[in-house]
């Protein structure tokens, strides 16, 4: 059974040397950052985290060919399309992944389910069951590895391939691929795309707050959210 490291000394990380990694980093290939990363720090202290939606496959094939210890937390929110947990599966399975899955507190999560919270708060829904039970494992890395990428969101357009969140360090090693160059990686490799994709869902979430649409324009339609709040 997995084990949460116990023993994990803080990383502490000054402006210059968020900005010397940035200015190093950019640089590189997405796969270079990703082999510089595990030369750079230890993979007891890196965290990564996969919602296996989409193109989900880019960034963990990327990982896996790198470091095969590398742990991946899903978290499972309770209200994914049952294609994601097909998805799931089949990606572990074919690149040999390490993958936990983090689920909300059962009578908070319950609680989400009878009040149907996502209709009238999608906020506070997202908070429950995405936000707090990452919170939970999030204080035993310093670094976490997310597939963000700029032309997805105005928000994430703003970012920087390191960025300081808190008392965690955000990696994001895809962050100035385009969306061409992506799908170029994708098609040369045959990397397979979640199910839903070609019925038009190009960003997949929980299933209450997702519909057919380009880019992130299908999650929470009608709604101004644009984030779960993982990377705010």
């Amino acid at each position: 059974m997995f084990q949460l490291p116990t023993s994990l000394s803080k990383l502490t990380l000054s402006e210059k040397d968020i900005k010397l990694l940035n200015t190093k980093y950019k640089l590189l290939t997405p796969c270079q950052r990703i082999e510089t990363l595990y030369k750079d720090f230890n993979v007891e202290e890196i965290m990564l985290t996969s919602s296996f939606a989409a193109t989900s496959a880019f960034l963990l094939k990327l990982v896996s060919d790198v470091n095969k210890e590398q742990h991946v937390f899903f978290i499972d929110t309770g209200y994914h399309f049952d294609e994601t947990i097909k998805y799931k599966k089949k990606l572990t399975d074919l690149y040999g992944l390490n993958v936990t899955s983090i689920r909300a507190l059962k009578e908070e999560h319950a609680f989400t389910t009878q009040d149907e919270t996502w209709k009238k708060n999608p906020d506070f829904c997202c908070s429950i069951n995405k936000v707090q039970p990452l919170e939970t494992i999030k204080k035993h890395y310093n670094i976490w590895v997310s597939g963000l990428m700029e032309w997805q969101s105005d928000h994430r357009a703003s970012l920087n391939i390191f960025e300081q969140r808190g008392s965690i360090l955000k990696f994001y090693p895809l962050l100035d691929i385009s969306k061409e160059a992506r799908d170029t990686y994708i098609k040369k490799h045959q990397l397979p795309f979640h199910p839903l994709v070609q019925k038009g869902y190009n960003s997949i979430g929980c299933k209450h707050c997702t519909i057919p649409g380009d880019d992130r324009t299908g999650r929470w339609n009608n709604n101004p959210k644009t984030e779960c709040g993982l990377h705010l």
